[in-house]
């Protein structure tokens, strides 16, 4: 595969093996553990979402952590194109935030996706090399489980196994569906799960998960991008309040501005 031939993804943890040496658009947040899974792949330069900014810029913290690495980055808009959604990106995108070795490219915010893709493509750039780990955090939040229900944090949604089916997963990922497929909302049969609203943003992407689940029995919610840090499970947790919820979680409980604890208490109430 040539190298000036950019990428167009879903989500950053579908970049392979042919990533290396090549720009690519992935349709994941813009926060440091998304800039570093890209670095790992070696792409030459990438462009992600802004998922809201949010609360401390986490929406936008891969850009400096790839700028210290002298790797052209920028995000998307929420309000321009749909989070979890490559070609939505593409073809409706526009810059929020480019990183200091992106500008010295030319990429400016308010610029086309598919501009600054170009751009990055064609600029011939080596592969990103980084030997640093950085783990996803995937734990069991003591106490706070009943009846043999768990509550689980998971720093991804890529992080749920057919284990957690029937449990409670607290997530710090986007609540958008990749692609607009149904079958990306949840990888099991949770009794419910927390995501981020990433800004909510155009076609409100960022809550997309939510009918999804709810056609599958799953009670679903989404806390504010200012509430809690995207891509940060326990912030999810300690500092989430919810934005917005699917019928199932309201029958069980939920509601607009509960914390995330508070929301969880509630999908526990009748185990």
């Amino acid at each position: 595969m040539r190298d000036d031939v950019p990428l167009v993804l879903d989500s950053v943890t579908h970049l392979a093996a042919d990533a290396a040496g090549r720009a690519a658009l992935c349709a994941s947040h813009g926060g440091v553990y998304a800039a570093w899974y890209a670095a790992r792949r070696g792409v030459s330069s990438v462009i992600l979402h802004d998922a809201g900014i949010g609360r401390e810029r986490a929406g936008l913290g891969g850009l400096d952590w790839l700028a210290e690495r002298s790797v052209p980055a920028a995000c998307i808009g929420h309000r321009s194109a749909r989070i979890g959604d490559g070609g939505d990106m593409l073809a409706r995108g526009r810059l929020s935030a480019v990183n200091a070795p992106a500008a010295l490219l030319g990429l400016v915010e308010g610029m086309a996706a598919a501009e600054a893709l170009a751009i990055l493509a064609a600029a011939g750039l080596p592969p990103s090399r980084t030997t640093e780990t950085m783990d996803e955090a995937r734990r069991e939040i003591a106490g706070q489980g009943r009846g043999g229900v768990r509550v689980m944090a998971l720093d991804s949604n890529g992080l749920v196994v057919p284990e957690d089916a029937g449990h409670i997963v607290v997530t710090g990922s986007h609540g958008g569906l990749l692609g607009g497929r149904p079958e990306t909302a949840a990888k099991a049969a949770v009794r419910a799960a927390l995501y981020n609203d990433a800004g909510i943003g155009v076609d409100e992407a960022g809550t997309s998960r939510l009918p999804a689940l709810e056609a599958r029995g799953i009670a679903g919610a989404c806390v504010s991008c200012f509430s809690a840090r995207i891509g940060d499970a326990m912030s999810t947790w300690n500092d989430g309040f919810v934005s917005a919820l699917n019928p199932l979680a309201a029958s069980r409980g939920g509601r607009i501005g509960q914390s995330a604890r508070d929301f969880v208490a509630a999908m526990l109430e009748h185990v």
